[in-house]
């Protein structure tokens, strides 16, 4: 058997209620999220459940593009999001494994690629 073990997050961001700052839905602190390394992020909602787990070889940009374009699986749950986990993982195989282990594992709401458990 395969033991993997969900590493510790590298950052986490969190919903401003009321955001003095330039946002995106809230979030005022996607400046803490390397802009140029690679790894796995996960949204949450205001009850800690995980909504989406997906991974990016640059996760600024791509965290970023869930909250702005119009084929993201999150364009109709956006507001749900109050928690950004991010998680540095380089190795592409890792990344891979990583997403597949914690959206089956977890259970993420919104994923539809990758689900084992239905």
């Amino acid at each position: 058997m395969i033991q993997i073990t969900i590493p510790t997050p590298d950052v986490t961001i969190h919903k401003q209620k009321n955001p003095e700052l330039s946002n995106i839905y809230g979030f005022t602190d996607f400046h803490l999220i390397s802009r140029d390394k690679a790894g796995i992020f996960m949204f949450y909602n205001d009850r800690d459940e995980l909504l989406f787990v997906g991974k990016a070889r640059k996760l600024r940009p791509r965290i970023k593009k869930h909250f702005e374009d119009t084929v993201s699986v999150m364009k109709n749950h956006r507001d749900e999001v109050t928690k950004i986990e991010v998680y540095i993982v380089e190795d592409p195989v890792h990344r891979e494994i990583y997403e597949t282990f914690i959206i089956n594992e977890l259970k993420a709401r919104y994923n539809v690629d990758k689900v084992l458990y239905k």
